[in-house]
């Protein structure tokens, strides 16, 4: 990577705001020719997606990093991807990714309003620690306008994240009270606490909204699509093969060397505070040496 990209590393205001609220708005994180780009992707994505029958509905579609190398690009892009170690560390990898269009709606036919969530689905039922634990985020390139309200933005309760249960009625109708519209213009990225409650909403502007999400988390946690991706491995980077899951051995996602984390060696020339950086923001002990003995490999 470019050391360029440290200028944009998680500022400490940063990490109290995201700490404290579930999210994180990076205003300009794309350039209009990446944004174009993006456009372009998406598109095409769509135009092969829907046909003109249904062009009024929904879309989102998953396994999308090998659609355009602008979409591959994007994985480690430089003014979001620092944030995305600051917060998750450096044994992470890209575990999902989608593409979300949202045509425009006529409001007296919408058979729907929002969808209240956490993300990670079984995660929540089964995770028995409270308050449930961060594990993974997921960054939203917009790359159209959703500036104000009703454009199809997304919808966030602030410091949700720490509540494993949220007071809204089920009527697919109302929001919890303190729901807020993140408001952003074509390319920002919003960072999301993947435990935040959140909530699409309805597209009542003339134009689509189309948004990229890219789902970090660490590297042994399984993959939540197909990711398609390994075939792109020779194109790529050391720490983009980490990103998209390449790595040495299975063991290598619980007890990394450093060919399965090529990240942390960069970070130790670099920025050596953030290759030793815990979640809680201090450094990491290293363990004492260990004599292996014919049964004592580590657990």
């Amino acid at each position: 990577m470019n050391p360029d990209c440290l200028r944009f590393r998680l500022t400490p205001d940063e990490r109290e705001f995201f700490n404290t609220n579930g999210y994180l708005v990076v205003e300009n994180a794309l350039d209009a020719t990446m944004n174009t780009r993006l456009l372009a992707a998406v598109d095409c994505v769509d135009a092969r997606e829907r046909s003109e029958a249904n062009r009024q509905k929904l879309l989102s579609v998953t396994n999308i990093v090998h659609e355009d190398p602008a979409l591959v690009e994007l994985i480690d892009w430089p003014t979001v991807y620092p944030k995305i170690w600051g917060i998750l560390g450096w044994n992470t990898y890209l575990y999902h990714s989608h593409i979300d269009t949202t045509p425009p709606a006529d409001e007296h036919a919408l058979t729907w309003r929002v969808a209240w969530h956490q993300d990670s689905m079984r995660v929540n039922d089964e995770i028995e620690t409270h308050p449930r634990p961060r594990l993974s985020l997921k960054v939203g390139y917009y790359l159209t306008d959703a500036s104000e309200p009703d454009r199809g933005n997304t919808l966030v309760l602030p410091g949700s994240h720490l509540q494993d249960e949220i007071d809204c009625p089920a009527d697919g109708v109302s929001n919890p009270e303190g729901a807020v519209p993140l408001c952003v213009k074509a390319g920002t990225a919003v960072i999301i606490d993947r435990r935040i409650w959140h909530s699409r909403s309805p597209n009542l502007w003339n134009q689509t909204r189309k948004v990229v999400w890219y789902g970090y988390s660490y590297r042994w946690l399984r993959p939540k699509d197909a990711m398609t991706v390994s075939h792109l491995f020779s194109q790529l980077t050391p720490i983009q093969r980490q990103i998209l899951g390449d790595g040495l051995s299975a063991n290598g996602t619980y007890d990394p060397v450093d060919g399965d984390v090529p990240l942390r060696t960069w970070l130790r020339e670099h920025y050596p505070e953030d290759a030793e950086r815990t979640l809680h923001g201090k450094a990491q002990a290293r363990p004492p040496a260990m004599v292996r003995g014919k049964n004592s490999g580590r657990q």
